[in-house]
């Protein structure tokens, strides 16, 4: 077929190349959700913990995180990203690139998740956790042993939900230099008006959308024990 010798299916080349630019998605969505697990994850379980603490200091923390999580929240992303430009230079030395878009994305991510963390470990029922320390449980066991374990099948829904967030951020962020398939397609596809190159890219993100959320769909049945 005649579309098929288009460039961007036929070469490597970081700026023409579809498989190339779908490499460099994969890697700023991977390493994204990897920096927002890391911090997103605590700060959810932080949010939950200190939210009905009767401790001065732990209602404190959780009114700042609180507030920092939701400012982080309704930033809208193309404007987050174009607004972190200092903080981005500053820490990565570039605002271009995969690498500077992935900061933004972690940003941006991290907020997202935490508080999808707190709903999961909300909807965990109150006799569980109350058995549990009547046990003699402390807090960091009830924690690992009943929280998470108990939760584990909707923290992967809350990350596969991420993640396909994380996919169209990405997509967001190649109009600022942040390559990736979002760059392909407006370079390439929009303003030079090669419609093969635009409905290979939506072809192609829809593709990994769909494959993410099956994966994570197929996890959490897997996980959960309730199912069984």
């Amino acid at each position: 077929m005649e579309w098929l010798q288009n460039p961007v299916f036929t070469t490597w080349d970081s700026n023409t190349s579809l498989w190339s630019n779908a490499l460099i998605t994969l890697y700023m969505t991977a390493g994204t959700m990897l920096f927002a697990t890391l911090i997103g994850l605590p700060l959810g379980i932080l949010l939950f913990e200190t939210e009905k603490s009767h401790g001065s200091l732990a209602r404190w923390v959780n009114r700042v995180v609180g507030f920092v999580v939701n400012v982080g929240r309704s930033f809208p992303f193309i404007i987050l990203i174009i607004a972190l430009i200092p903080v981005t230079r500053f820490v990565v030395g570039r605002v271009t690139g995969p690498n500077a878009a992935m900061f933004a994305l972690t940003v941006s991510a991290i907020p997202f998740l935490a508080r999808l963390i707190e709903i999961n470990l909300r909807e965990i029922a109150a006799g569980k956790i109350e058995a549990t320390q009547m046990m003699g449980a402390t807090r960091w066991q009830v924690i690992r042993q009943v929280l998470l374990p108990e939760a584990l099948p909707g923290i992967i829904g809350s990350l596969t939900t991420t993640t396909i967030a994380v996919v169209g951020y990405t997509a967001m962020a190649g109009v600022v230099g942040g390559k990736g398939l979002g760059d392909l397609a407006t370079r390439m596809g929009y303003q030079s008006y090669d419609n093969v190159v635009m409905v290979a890219t939506v072809l192609l993100l829809v593709a990994l959308v769909i494959a993410i959320q099956a994966l994570g769909t197929w996890l959490a049945r897997v996980v959960d024990h309730r199912a069984r």
